[in-house]
């Protein structure tokens, strides 16, 4: 048998045990149970944008001479004229209400490194998209709408930052916000916690307005090239998918549409590109000489040789 001290003293030594281990496999069950629900959301999504003939056009932007809006129906009305006809929506809220739908207030951005007020305008998600790179033309554009927000029935809060002049894809060598459409931003469990992006938070993004790309990246939180010490800031492209795998099994280099996506959402983020370019997955052409998609700090995107140096921002598989 055993005494009484050594039951206690036996109980004391699970009791540490489980408080030292039990946080840590709660985490790991929330973020695998986040994971899955992210998936489920994108594919949501992309089959609903799939299912829609054309993504811009809808609601109403106007401005003075001044440049002050005057009227902002764009993100609401998509929500209300277009994507609700192809998606199952509990509750809309307009510009100015988003709490109502349950967008919280503060967010922390990617690995928590900040703590900052919730978007909303499409400006907050990257004020570069509108610094002296605001393009309009007759195959897309750019303005700064308010965000709308929609309940899902499966509880997400979903904030959409919509751009009604947004192009098509027929453009080589072009500029994402002449093509960005839409970027949803979502919270899976509304106001409750953590409210952090990378874990309940997230974005999905819709370029082009027919034959749609949605995707849904989530990147490491710092450039990978900057990570990995055995590497310099920037890397050749034969480099930089070896930068992120010597980052870590589960990263990869992002295509062109993602690495558009990271570019975006760059305050949600903590991505700066710092008047760099940075690298994609995205091959033009083969050959010792040939060529792959690369992103700029403006955010345009260029067909370059692959022997030039740009750095790397690596997203999990």
């Amino acid at each position: 048998g055993f005494t009484l001290a050594e039951v206690l003293i036996t109980l004391a030594i699970i009791g540490i045990v489980a408080a030292i281990t039990l946080p840590s496999l709660l985490v790991n069950v929330n973020e695998k149970a986040w994971d899955a629900q992210k998936k489920a959301l994108h594919a949501r999504m992309a089959q609903a944008i799939g299912q829609m003939n054309m993504l811009d056009g809808y609601g109403t932007y106007m401005e003075d001479e001044e440049g002050a809006v005057t009227e902002d129906t764009a993100a609401e009305s998509f929500i209300l004229d277009a994507l609700s006809k192809v998606y199952k929506i509990n509750n809309v809220c307009g510009a100015g209400k988003l709490s109502a739908c349950g967008v919280p207030s503060k967010i922390a951005t990617l690995g928590g490194e900040a703590e900052i007020s919730f978007p909303m305008k499409m400006s907050d998600l990257n004020a570069t998209l509108f610094n002296g790179y605001k393009y309009d033309s007759e195959d897309g554009g750019i303005v700064d709408t308010k965000a709308a927000a929609f309940e899902t029935v499966n509880g997400e809060s979903v904030a959409v930052f919509y751009n009604p002049k947004c192009g098509s894809n027929s453009s080589i060598n072009h500029h994402v916000q002449n093509r960005l459409c839409v970027n949803f931003v979502y919270d899976l469990n509304g106001n409750d916690a953590p409210n952090e992006v990378g874990k309940d938070i997230g974005f999905i993004m819709v370029l082009y307005r027919k034959n749609s790309s949605v995707v849904a990246p989530m990147p490491y939180f710092v450039d990978s090239s900057t990570a990995a010490p055995s590497y310099t800031d920037s890397s050749d492209l034969s480099d930089a998918a070896n930068v992120c795998k010597m980052q870590g099994e589960d990263l990869r280099l992002p295509n062109i549409d993602e690495m558009a996506g990271v570019f975006v959402n760059a305050t949600l983020l903590n991505f700066d590109a710092e008047k760099y370019g940075y690298w994609s997955s995205s091959i033009v052409s083969t050959g010792s000489n040939g060529l792959a998609w690369s992103m700029a700090y403006t955010g345009r995107r260029y067909q370059d040789k692959r022997n030039l140096q740009y750095k790397v921002r690596c997203i999990y598989k």
